[in-house]
């Protein structure tokens, strides 16, 4: 008798994430920093396994290395298995043709081989660029209950938002009548989180026939899920209440930390009925001196702070020197701060060196935007960089 999965997890996780610009010059956008410790696909990981399921395959292309070496054998998220676990699939070059992923339908349809080498009954599709905590166990509970072939987790967003998202138009009952990808005038706000379940057998079908339409973008929002409800599939949706962000740009990746601070939260990372895990690195505890000031900021392992820290977030072994000064800022990895540099409103990624007296972004009251700085450049002394630039290269001033 075959070995079998009732549920296997597809994490599209290849998108070049181009709103991010210079945060994803070099790699892909689920593996952008997030919240001190983690990366963002920690977010999809971590569910799955709290949710019980423990296959999961991450379609990986645009510069996968360093996305692909964090997740390694799966073992911080407790994905090391003999049977399951997660796979790296990357597109590869097949007998007939090799090709590119083409969108998320295609992406998915190229890897019908991984999915059936467990024979599920359901395949959990999920996007790898959101920041939440969600039961797929009781979304899949949702989807057996209703008999769906298709159940599609959904939020509902301001009205004035609506035209950003998919938009589902739902029956009393939670079955879609009509699905509006992206409407001008949209008829209601529940939005598509870009999380399906399917039923197996009804998504090979649908993916086979969506990739022999030549005219088809390959997309399930704007090909299969349509064709679906127009050939009078079941297709429900299911409410999610909780916190959800699209961290697809800057804005979003900001506020989206900012979400962690505070006494209470927008947002709890360290909630222990639902761990979110990571690889974390190997630092020392972090060290806050004498003179070292932190308020209202999260900071990481490894960290020295000498200045001050207000209403930040600190990845490991950031280093502040002494009279520097960040504030309302996210800082990567490995960045230091020199001595009497200032940063204001920024996302700064890894390994950055800002000397000493430099001068990134300004006050969020009066700022033009968030200032984004890209790895591994240099700030060089006394320079300002105006707020709302994105610096993606060494940077001597003006």
């Amino acid at each position: 008798m075959q070995r079998k999965k009732e549920c296997v997890a597809m994490l599209l996780a290849g998108g070049q994430g181009s709103r991010l610009y210079a945060l994803t010059n070099n790699i892909a956008k689920p593996a952008v920093a997030f919240g001190a410790k983690y990366r963002i696909i920690d977010f999809p990981l971590s569910n799955c396994i709290n949710s019980g399921i423990d296959t999961v395959g991450v379609l990986t292309q645009y510069e996968p290395l360093e996305l692909n070496e964090y997740i390694g054998n799966g073992q911080p998220w407790d994905l090391d298995r003999s049977f399951g676990g997660v796979h790296i699939l990357s597109p590869y070059q097949a007998k007939k043709k090799s090709s590119w992923y083409e969108g998320t339908a295609n992406a998915i349809y190229q890897n019908m081989g991984f999915m059936k080498k467990y024979n599920p009954d359901y395949v959990l599709i999920l996007s790898g660029d959101h920041i939440y905590k969600m039961n797929y166990a009781k979304m899949l509970s949702a989807h057996i209950a209703t008999g769906a072939d298709c159940t599609i987790a959904a939020i509902e967003v301001p009205f004035e938002e609506a035209s950003r998202f998919g938009i589902l138009n739902v029956n009393n009952d939670g079955s879609i009548y009509q699905f509006e990808e992206k409407p001008k005038v949209p008829k209601s706000n529940l939005a598509s989180m870009g999380i399906y379940i399917f039923t197996a057998e009804k998504l090979y079908k649908y993916l086979e026939q969506d990739e022999q339409d030549a005219a088809s973008s390959k997309d399930f929002g704007k090909d299969v899920l349509p064709a679906m409800l127009n050939a009078g599939e079941k297709m429900f949706s299911y409410r999610f209440a909780g916190y959800w962000k699209d961290v697809g740009t800057i804005s979003a990746l900001w506020e989206s930390n900012m979400d962690l601070l505070g006494s209470e939260p927008a947002f709890d990372v360290s909630d222990p009925t639902w761990k979110i895990h990571s690889r974390n690195p190997l630092a020392p505890p972090e060290y806050i001196s004498e003179t070292g000031r932190v308020d209202n900021s999260m900071i990481a392992l490894g960290c020295e702070i000498y200045g001050t820290v207000q209403n930040s977030i600190l990845s490991s072994n950031v280093i502040v020197e002494d009279g520097a000064k960040v504030v309302d800022s996210v800082i990567m990895s490995g960045t230091v701060i020199k001595r009497g540099a200032q940063v204001y409103y920024s996302v700064i990624d890894e390994n950055v060196t800002i000397e000493s007296n430099a001068t990134v972004g300004e006050s969020k009251e009066t700022a033009k935007g968030i200032t984004v700085l890209g790895r591994n450049l240099t700030v060089s002394p006394d320079a300002k960089v105006e707020s709302g630039k994105i610096i993606d290269k060494d940077y001597k001033g003006d």
